[in-house]
């Protein structure tokens, strides 16, 4: 049977999009205290199906897919521009499918009004009726009010006006970085995307017996299975190490592995290899917060995984791909040097290489360095930094990466950073090995 925080759940996943949620009303309804109701909204909120609107209240949202995640609501876009809403409140958890600004005749901003679309523009009355009238919201730089009729059209189409202090350029630039970030957070697999459903996958009960085991593992082609009791909360996994020296007719309850590993859903599938690797398991079960089993991953499917990501091709960049874009590859003999100048985005407020940054190019110049000994992906464990001297701005570095040590799963790499013949850096690096 479910419990209370469940079924709240269960009942907010179930109202349709657009409805405004309180805590007092979802107690009221589903006769429970206020303490549970407003402990499984803001669980709601974290599962992205509702959000929290300053001014308008909770309201309940659709939840992004993979495939759209780099889309906003305009809900989010009062957020992120620091906005008011002057009408339309009723369509803040619409999607936004792209911006457009407003800086042109109206006869010919009405070509590229669509839709979805948000219409950036300033006090021009005239562009926020044409935007509303073609489907596209509005939103109002510089703090400019709009008419009384205006509104009142937003209201009965649903679509938000919005009124923000900021400039149109910074206006733009934040919704720009915003939808930047998105692409970010799009290109890292989570557990959640590869991660087998119940339906798919073969289960034991707490009642069952070793026998059943031995049906699986002929039926399946598979030794390790995940052990729940009958409301589906994980208990256990039994292995073939588990029965060595036990009948058929004992409980897989006495003889399972108490306690397993586990993993959640919003885990990156990198972090999931990892703890997979240093654990040495085969099998990970997937639970949400109530300890009930989702699914599970094994280590086929991770290393999949991790292969596809690195076919996909580089949407956006993150600060260390913009920092060693800065650097060149220059080979000398066996090994790969960096060669590159340190520019005033590197340096910190003294005019000297920020400490993080020169740490970052040491830990990027090590990892590609155990790349060209060993495939796969590098997770750096341990780093051992001196800062020997400051680097002024401009100054052009040379990084010399040397592997000490290999082996399956484990590599140590020594990094020399000069400039100018003088060492002004030196890191111990030890990154474990993620194998494609």
């Amino acid at each position: 049977m479910a419990t209370k925080h469940e079924q709240i759940l269960q009942h907010i996943d179930r109202l349709p999009i657009g409805t405004k949620i309180s805590v007092r009303q979802i107690a009221k309804d589903l006769e429970v205290s206020e303490g549970t109701a407003y402990r499984a909204i803001k669980e709601a909120e974290v599962q992205g199906y509702v959000s929290t609107i300053e001014r308008v209240g909770t309201v309940r949202i659709e939840k992004k897919q993979k495939g759209n995640f780099d889309r906003l609501t305009f809900a989010e876009v009062v957020n992120i521009v620091d906005g008011h809403i002057l009408g339309g409140k009723d369509g803040l958890h619409k999607t936004l499918q792209k911006f457009l600004i407003g800086a042109m005749k109206l006869e010919n901003m009405v070509k590229y009004i669509q839709p979805g679309s948000l219409l950036i523009v300033g006090n021009r009355e005239q562009a926020h009726r044409l935007s509303l009238q073609n489907g596209a919201a509005v939103l109002i730089t510089g703090g400019f009010d709009t008419s009384d009729e205006v509104k009142q059209l937003a209201d009965e189409i649903e679509l938000p006006i919005i009124s923000t202090t900021y400039d149109t350029f910074s206006v733009a630039s934040l919704l720009n970085r915003a939808i930047y970030d998105r692409l970010i957070k799009k290109e890292i697999v989570m557990v959640e995307d590869i991660v087998k459903p119940l339906e798919e996958v073969p289960i034991l009960f707490s009642t069952d017996t070793i026998k059943k085991w031995h049906l699986y593992t002929e039926k399946y082609k598979d030794t390790r299975f995940a052990v729940v009791d009958d409301t589906g909360r994980l208990l256990g996994i039994l292995t073939s190490k588990d029965i060595i020296g036990n009948e058929e007719n004992v409980s897989v309850e006495k003889v399972m592995t108490r306690n397993p590993i586990t993993t959640s859903p919003r885990v990156s599938v990198a972090s999931a290899a990892h703890l997979m690797a240093w654990e040495g398991i085969e099998l990970l079960p997937v639970v949400d917060n109530f300890k009930k089993l989702i699914g599970v991953i094994t280590r086929q499917e991770v290393l999949k995984a991790l292969q596809y990501m690195q076919k996909q091709p580089q949407l956006s960049e993150t600060f260390p791909n913009l920092i060693m874009s800065n650097f060149r590859e220059e080979k000398d003999r066996d090994t790969v040097n960096y060669i590159g100048e340190v520019t005033p985005q590197m340096t910190n407020h003294l005019g000297t290489i920020a400490s993080g940054v020169l740490t970052t190019v040491m830990a990027e110049a090590a990892c590609n360095e155990l790349r060209r000994h060993r495939r796969g992906d590098m997770v750096p464990e341990n780093i051992t930094v001196y800062f020997l001297r400051p680097v002024q701005i401009e100054s052009e570095l040379e990084v010399r990466p040397r592997v000490l040590d290999v082996s399956r799963r484990f590599g140590k790499v020594e990094v020399e950073v000069y400039h100018q013949e003088h060492m002004v850096g030196k890191a111990m690096i030890t990154a474990q090995i993620l194998e494609r």
